[in-house]
């Protein structure tokens, strides 16, 4: 990421801005409403003086939400930025390490990991407490179910390969049939920001003893109503731009938004919006709910990522 600050822009005049609101300069009048295409996004609008053009540009971002915001209204954007993260301390994620405690002991006979993101999180977040192996050699011990092929990618990393991989499309339909007829009872499952009741439940429903993993290096934000704010426009369909600079940002918005009742229509808010990811792991975070970016920038920073989704 791009850690230059961002001079305000002092030519356009005095703004209001407000971090989870919108940021609007002062002597700028509303546009003419942007025509859109059958997807319901205004991609035409995009290109006109290669700019934003007025659009509702939606952004999770947290450190450095100021700055987005003033990049957003510099490409002629309409900012919404929702702070969705914070650091959390490792006490924070208790219900994690004590499943290390269980996997360490031989008390986990298999381990389902359900996303690359997560699988790397997980390994990542062990490695604050205990050696940088560890994860990887207690996995060595057990029956390794892999999700697809982005789980497996992640394994090869560690110098791993699952014993089973589910088949395409990789939803919990497959994952129960490729375990199907297995001895192994006590099954911990690896999930990433949302949970998979219907996978849970099936595994339960053998006999097994079932652990979900959530695995959060990062924390909600002290004050979530911007973000539960932002789920809940997204769901009404009101941001034409989606940005996104990290993969923490997409589990945490649909967290709030399983919360509040509206994941599904959160989701289809965001698949009628021009997404925008910073880079490939921001992008397999987005693929895991269905979602597939129009863009990655040219370099991963977030100033390109700005500019080059007004230019799309």
């Amino acid at each position: 990421m791009d850690n230059r600050a961002c001079p305000p822009d002092r030519e356009r005049g005095a703004v209001s801005l407000q971090i989870g609101g919108r940021l609007t300069p002062s002597n700028r009048e509303p546009g003419p409403a942007s025509p859109v295409s059958r997807y319901g996004v205004p991609f035409r609008r995009y290109n006109s003086g290669m700019s934003f053009a007025g659009l509702r540009v939606l952004s999770l971002e947290s450190r450095r939400a100021v700055e987005m915001a003033e990049l957003i209204r510099k490409q002629g954007g309409d900012p919404f930025v929702a702070p969705s993260m914070r650091e959390v301390p490792v006490e924070e994620n208790a219900p994690v390490f004590q499943f290390a405690e269980r996997l360490f002991a031989g008390e986990v006979e298999m381990m389902i990991l359900l996303t690359g993101v997560g699988t790397r999180q997980l390994n990542r977040l062990l490695a604050t407490r205990y050696p940088e192996t560890a994860f990887a050699d207690a996995l060595k011990r057990v029956t390794v179910v892999a999700r697809g092929l982005k789980p497996v990618a992640a394994l090869r990393e560690m110098g791993l390969a699952p014993a089973i991989i589910a088949p395409e499309p990789n939803t919990w339909r497959e994952l129960l049939q490729a375990t199907e007829g297995r001895a192994e009872r006590r099954i911990a499952v690896q999930e990433y920001g949302r949970s998979n009741p219907e996978l849970l439940d099936g595994l339960r429903a053998r006999g097994a003893e079932v652990t979900a993993v959530r695995v959060y290096q990062y924390g909600l934000p002290e004050n979530v109503e911007p973000l539960r704010e932002a789920a809940r426009r997204l769901a009404a369909g009101e941001f034409e731009v989606a940005l996104f600079t990290t993969a923490v940002q997409v589990g945490h918005l649909f967290r709030i938004a399983e919360e509040q009742g509206i994941g599904p229509a959160t989701l289809a808010g965001l698949r009628k919006a021009m997404i925008a990811s910073i880079g490939p792991t921001t992008t397999e975070a987005l693929e895991e709910f269905g979602l597939s970016p129009s863009l990655e920038p040219s370099h991963p920073k977030m100033g390109l990522l700005v500019r080059e989704a007004a230019e799309r």
